[in-house]
């Protein structure tokens, strides 16, 4: 399994509107194959943070999404972007 999870700052004014003109890259992210999950949403405490999150099947799957991804272009100035790919070797249940 892959995970891209991290967030960034976008201006608050601005906030709403870029999260919003992702949304139809992460629904055809969602129906992409070897999409297990995929997020990009306003953080709830901090009114600048957008917070990502991806979970993908392996490698492959990821690698033929970004190919097709065509992510929406958005003015919104972006800064301290901290957005890491980690490599899941084994999950379970959280409790």
């Amino acid at each position: 399994m892959i995970v891209i999870a991290g967030h960034m700052a976008v201006p608050p004014e601005e906030r709403r509107a870029h999260v919003a003109a992702h949304a139809d890259m992460i629904r055809r992210a969602r129906n992409h194959p070897g999409c297990v999950d995929f997020a990009i949403c306003e953080d709830a405490l901090d009114p600048a943070r957008v917070n990502l999150f991806e979970l993908w099947e392996n490698d492959a799957a990821l690698d033929a999404w970004r190919r097709v991804a065509n992510p929406p272009a958005s003015d919104a100035p972006l800064s301290a972007v901290t957005v890491r790919k980690h490599h899941v070797s084994h999950s379970g249940p959280p409790f």
